[in-house]
């Protein structure tokens, strides 16, 4: 009989980061995963074009569970993951990076007595009070594994006596990355339609809380990003939350939804810059070696900054000098790495 692992995702970065890993649970007969999604993204284009186009299997279970403030949100997970929990009474709960889905997942699973492991584990960052800084520490504290994606988190692991429970394996979003990065040769329609080419365009996102909920500080990132776009197109892909904000732009500002994987692997390779408040998208442009803005007063990446491709919005006349070695994330086979502790971990 396969072990039965409970993996459980709600948001976009999730998606991206579950896809790889359920291939490698998939071709080995050791685990048989259970894919449980929260719904904290439900947008299509923020939920199920990344199901269909990484194919990642349907998920077993969809929570529904969403547009809520955090406690709730949090609240209303625990309370269907641990009918899901009772229903499948797995071996394990496998969770990725640092939202209210991995949060609830963690608490329900130490509840119940499962072993919990924890994918992208060891990241910090200064400010403790944002709801993704409580999450992740949280989480790591709950996890019987915690998978670390660069030295510098498992560095942070180890600070706070994390040691023995923590692993170094890689970024699972770099082994996505390189499988796409060979797949690019068709031009994205968003490209064709708004008639952008190759390097003739900045790529911008940005969805967090505090930029989203304090229109003066959005006002501010949107007329810093144009006063440094040297009036080229600035391909904004406005997330579900920015919606209602992004209304008055500059006029060389070009207005898209979010794209899927693929596409956006094109779009980042492609961008003379990106400017973004996205943790995942400012790895993305460092793997593809593309100058990244980051619109946020921290990053829990800060090997990016160190290489130079990553620079803090305010600390913009600061970049490191350029890198042309990018070894902080792993070898492309953090999946197989993940499965081989798991597997060592059921065995002994």
């Amino acid at each position: 009989m396969r072990t039965k692992i409970l993996t459980i995702v709600g948001a976009r970065p999730q998606f991206i980061k579950a896809a790889p890993m359920s291939k490698v649970f998939l071709d080995n007969p050791f685990f048989e995963e259970i894919l449980v999604h929260t719904g904290q993204h439900f947008d299509k284009n923020m939920s199920d074009i990344f199901f269909e186009e990484l194919k990642i299997p349907t998920p077993k279970y969809n929570l529904g569970v969403h547009s809520c403030a955090h406690t709730e949100m949090t609240a209303q997970m625990m309370q269907s993951l641990e009918k899901v929990v009772h229903i499948e009474n797995p071996a394990g709960v496998l969770v990725y990076g640092d939202t209210n889905s991995t949060l609830a997942s963690a608490l329900v699973a130490t509840k119940n007595k499962l072993p919990l492991f924890h994918v992208e584990a060891g990241l910090r960052c200064i400010d403790r009070t944002i709801p993704e800084e409580i999450n992740r520490r949280v989480t790591d504290v709950l996890s019987d594994l915690l998978f670390c994606p660069t030295p510098l988190a498992l560095e942070n692991a180890r600070k706070e006596n994390l040691a023995q429970r923590s692993f170094l394996v890689g970024d699972v979003m770099f082994d996505l990355f390189k499988i796409f990065q060979g797949q690019i040769n068709e031009v994205p329609a968003v490209l064709k339609q708004l008639g952008l080419s190759s390097k003739g365009y900045h790529l911008l996102t940005i969805h967090r809380e505090v930029n989203t909920t304090n229109k003066d500080l959005f006002k501010k990132l949107i007329n810093f990003v144009s006063n440094h776009s040297g009036g080229a197109p600035v391909l904004f892909l406005v997330h579900p939350r920015t919606k209602a904000l992004a209304v008055q732009l500059p006029d060389n500002f070009m207005v898209s939804p979010p794209q899927g994987y693929k596409d956006m692997v094109h779009l980042t390779s492609n961008a003379r810059t990106i400017f973004t408040d996205s943790g995942g998208l400012q790895k993305e442009a460092c793997f593809a070696r593309v100058p990244c803005v980051t619109l946020y007063y921290e990053t829990t990446w800060e090997e990016t900054i160190q290489s130079g491709w990553n620079v803090l919005w305010e600390n913009v006349d600061k970049r490191a000098p350029y890198s042309s070695e990018l070894c902080d994330y792993g070898d492309g086979h953090a999946c197989e790495k993940i499965h081989e502790h798991l597997r060592h971990f059921y065995e002994t």
